[in-house]
Order: C-alpha cells, then sequence, then structure tokens
C-alpha cells in the first residue's frame, strides 16, 4: 500500500518543477549519509573497508626483503605496519601530527621510521626503492611538480587513487554540477585517461595496473629508466 502511494507521489513529481528540487535534496542526502557511514562504521578505531580491499596486499606483492620505502601521507600508519614486515625499511611521512603521533602509539615497528612534515616539500635526503601513494594524489593541487620531484626520491611508485567513473552516480553528480567527490578535500576523482595524462607529462609510464572496488591500482616506473 505504502509503495503503491510513493509511486503516485513519484508519478506526479517527476512532472512538475519540484523534480529538480526534490532530486537536488536527495543527492545531498545521499552524500551526507555517505560521510556518516564512513564513521560509523569503525569500531575499536578500525575501519572496515580496509580488510575488504586489502589494499596492502597489492602493495607488499610489489615489494621485498631488501626494499627502502618511502610511505607519503601516510595517514595513522596502519599501511606502513602492515608493509613493514615485507621489507627492510619504511619511511612514513603525513601532514597531520594527530595522525603521526597515533601511528608512533599504535602502529610502531622498529624498521618504521615517521615524519611530522609535507609530503609536497619535505627534504628527503636518501633515495629509495619504492614509493607508495595510497590515497594521497588526489589531495595535491599542483600534482604535476609533486610527480616530477619524485624523481629525485625513487624510480618506482606504487599508486593507489580513486577513480570518478566509479559508478554512473558520481558521473552525473559532476556533468550536473552536484558534489561528487568522495572527500570534499580531493582536488580531482580520476579517470583512466586524465591519470595517464598526468603520467606522461610528468615522465611516469605505467608498467601495470588493474581497477579495484573503483579504485586505480598501479606500478609506476620512471619513464628513462623502461
Amino acid at each position: 500500500m505504502i509503495k503503491k502511494i510513493l509511486f503516485k507521489i513519484y508519478l506526479i513529481v517527476r512532472e512538475s518543477f519540484l523534480r529538480k528540487h526534490l532530486l537536488r535534496f536527495l543527492i545531498f542526502v545521499n552524500n551526507y549519509s555517505y560521510g556518516w557511514i564512513k564513521l560509523f562504521v569503525i569500531e575499536n578505531g578500525k575501519h572496515p573497508k580496509h580488510e575488504i580491499l586489502r589494499y596492502d596486499k597489492f602493495f607488499a606483492k610489489h615489494l621485498n626483503k631488501e626494499s627502502t620505502v618511502l610511505d607519503l601521507g601516510c595517514g595513522n600508519g596502519s599501511l606502513a605496519k602492515k608493509i613493514s614486515g615485507e621489507v627492510k625499511r619504511v619511511v612514513a611521512i603525513d601532514i597531520s601530527e594527530r595522525n603521526i603521533e597515533e601511528a608512533e602509539k599504535i602502529n610502531s615497528r622498529d624498521n618504521i621510521t615517521y615524519i611530522k612534515g609535507d609530503a609536497t616539500s619535505f627534504d628527503f635526503k636518501d633515495k629509495f626503492d619504492s614509493i607508495v601513494l595510497s590515497n594521497v594524489l588526489e589531495h595535491i593541487e599542483d600534482r604535476i611538480e609533486f610527480l616530477k620531484k619524485l624523481h629525485q626520491l625513487s624510480d618506482i611508485i606504487l599508486i593507489r587513487v580513486p577513480m570518478l567513473d566509479r559508478d554512473w552516480l558520481s558521473v552525473y553528480k559532476k556533468e550536473n554540477g552536484y558534489e561528487y567527490r568522495l572527500d570534499n578535500t580531493h582536488f580531482v576523482e580520476y579517470t583512466t585517461k586524465l591519470l595517464k595524462e598526468e603520467l606522461r607529462v610528468s615522465s611516469w609510464r605505467l608498467k601495470e595496473y588493474s581497477i579495484q572496488f573503483g579504485e586505480f591500482w598501479g606500478v609506476l616506473i620512471n619513464f628513462d629508466k623502461q
């Protein structure tokens, strides 16, 4: 009975001036509820997405026991800790003092060094076997310049970024002027074409990649080292 009533209301509204107003409201609810769901699914400080996506296995697959790794934008260090058992050394940096304090408290290991600093401007003295960029690049405004600077630090980048075309609704939202980003601190959410173009301009070559859970997971190598 309720479904029939709602459907009749829908038929009336969709042909009226109210359609766009209701659509805007529903998209707002969709975005707003997604943000709160992300918070409420956290239990005992752990977000279930990490166990579902298991992106740490992707990173570990491309590292070895002799690897030195630079984790840029490490957050609370959960990924740094997971890959630390597979490598020789991890240097992990994050701009948030709170994140670094939490990382040192709950995700410390003897072969991990945590640094509070800006990954886009920090003066690293060493070169690393690999750089990890796990959901970081989309938070950077001048991504081309940032990617160019990384050539000084490593010839390999392991990257993970969110895709704009993860579903039809995110594309629809962007094309029609609605908020479409998973996080309002994102400067970009990628299509494969856009990411490949940014890599080409910054002299990185895509060695391999896959699309997982609406994310792009890839291995980048220095264009001059191919």
